[in-house]
């Protein structure tokens, strides 16, 4: 038996997983963080509290499942993507929070960059779309806000890294600045065809190359974790941007196979092969893995606001004490009563992309009630999620067989089998819910002779539960078409 250390550092907490070699679970340990929110439409973490969560939860799981480090064959790392640290290559201190993947403070420059013309070009060499979304804006925006920054990064005295470059950097002590091809394709920065740093991309950004990482294969020797958590060097060999990672722990390996993350967002993600799809429906040309052959891509849709929506009835609205009573409170009334909420709260993802959205509820009566709102709430992640598939068949010219389905949202029954009805498709429960973390386990595992080959992994895969479309299509169909209409009177409600 060998065992594998996945850490998955995610948006709201960090967590660790101890995978035995036949994806069972042997230990597990989550930690909460900090969410800052310094204005509206800003989201910041702190990077000093990320790496200490994770580290903590990593000594907890291996902990509870009774192993010490030595036990460990190698260790995968999967993340938060797009969030953007930037800190001092020799004291490791960062010089800003962690402006995180929801932040919207650069929707003005990407605006003026749009009307320049430059999207068309970005999109031809990054697969991706001007939207504050990404990396690359949020670097220029520590560059340019931070006093002496930009002098600094010029200087090479800085480092810049998604969230898994920021835990390469601590995990061995400084030595290694790398990144993996899915996490750098996030960042506005990498040229899909080439896989490396564009120029022409670092040029427009106004991002030195001096702080940029080394790009590495997904499945592969990053380095030795050396830091104390080790107590006994293990390899870090397996990295890949959370939603990379979750197609990967899918088995996703084919042409044409798709997954649905139902986490803070909501992500779909559909496996293209050896040749990037370049989508005309406005959704995200990715890079999914590079194992030993050549790199893999994938087409992507995001939705920004998915589980987080529950979260939001939870904490914002005080309508339900924990997310797991979402689907009672739900359920106890037979539809939403006609009620649409548009959980816009940090703009529109995919395929609409529009940074002034705001969240809005619409058809409110006054005999709506907190059930209503909270079935409104899980229909508004199954319709997001139907809005990427209609764009994502027009783009792959393929039929999804089925939709496997992950993440801390899937274990809602009634929220999936809503998605099974507005996607008028099976949706199919892997047996493995931790299947992010499980992604980054195998692509250590792959690296470290754990595993032989991708088939092996593959043959591992099974499904926990089916569920089929109940709903009439014409009854699908004409909710999708007035929930499309709750959208468009959402949309730039924050342009003033």
């Amino acid at each position: 038996m060998a065992y594998l250390l996945a850490l998955d550092q995610g948006t709201t907490s960090s967590r660790a997983i101890v995978f035995r070699d036949d994806a069972t679970i042997a230990g597990i340990a989550q930690r909460e963080f900090t969410q800052i929110y310094p204005q509206p439409g800003w989201v910041e973490h702190d990077p000093r509290e990320i790496w200490s969560t994770q580290i903590s939860v990593a000594v907890e799981a291996l902990s509870s499942a009774g192993l010490a480090p030595r036990d460990v064959a190698a260790l995968g790392i999967t993340n938060q993507r797009e969030t953007t640290i930037v800190w001092d290559r020799k004291t490791g201190e960062p010089v800003y929070n962690a402006i995180v993947w929801q932040d919207r403070r650069t929707a003005d420059f990407c605006a003026d960059l749009k009307a320049s013309g430059a999207e068309a070009e970005v999109q031809r060499r990054t697969g991706l779309l001007l939207d504050p979304y990404f990396s690359g804006t949020k670097v220029r925006w520590i560059l340019d806000h931070v006093p002496g920054a930009r002098e600094r990064a010029e200087r090479g005295e800085l480092a810049f890294g998604t969230v898994d470059s920021w835990l390469i950097w601590h995990l061995t002590e400084g030595r290694v600045h790398a990144t993996d091809v899915s996490n750098a394709s996030r960042t506005l920065l990498l040229n899909l065809e080439t896989a490396d740093w564009d120029p022409e991309m670092l040029k427009l950004l106004g991002v030195p190359r001096a702080l940029l990482p080394e790009v590495k294969a997904s499945s592969g020797i990053f380095g030795e974790a050396s830091t104390p958590l080790a107590g006994w060097p293990f390899p870090i060999a397996g990295v890949a941007g959370d939603q990379q990672a979750a197609l990967f722990g899918q088995a996703c390996f084919d042409p044409g196979m798709g997954k649905n993350t139902y986490g803070t967002g909501c992500f779909l993600l559909q496996n293209t092969g050896a040749t990037p799809v370049m989508s005309r429906n406005r959704l995200l040309t990715t890079i999914a893995w590079k194992t030993a052959g050549p790199v893999e891509y994938a087409l992507e849709g995001s939705v920004f606001i998915g589980g987080a929506v529950v979260q939001w009835l939870r904490d914002g609205l005080k309508l339900i004490r924990s997310a797991e009573e979402s689907e009672a409170l739900a359920a106890s009334v037979p539809d939403s009563g006609g009620v649409f909420l548009v959980p816009a709260f940090a703009g529109l993802g995919a395929p609409h992309w529009d940074p002034y959205a705001r969240g809005a509820m619409l058809g409110i009566t006054r005999g709506t009630t907190a059930a209503h709102v909270a079935r409104a709430a899980l229909e508004s992640i199954a319709l997001q999620t139907a809005d990427l598939l209609e764009a994502m068949k027009l783009d792959a010219s393929q039929e999804l067989k089925e939709l496997r389905v992950d993440g801390g949202a899937c274990r809602n029954n009634l929220l999936l089998q809503m998605q099974a009805d507005y996607l008028q498709a099976p949706v199919v429960r892997s047996a493995v819910t931790e299947t992010t973390a499980l992604g980054a386990a195998y692509l250590a595992g792959l690296a470290t002779g754990v595993y032989k080959s991708m088939g092996e992994i593959s043959s591992q895969w099974r499904a926990d539960r089916r569920f089929v479309p109940q709903m009439p299509a014409e009854q699908a169909g004409a909710t999708r078409a007035r929930w499309k209409r709750a959208v468009e009177r959402s949309r730039g409600w924050a342009l003033e």
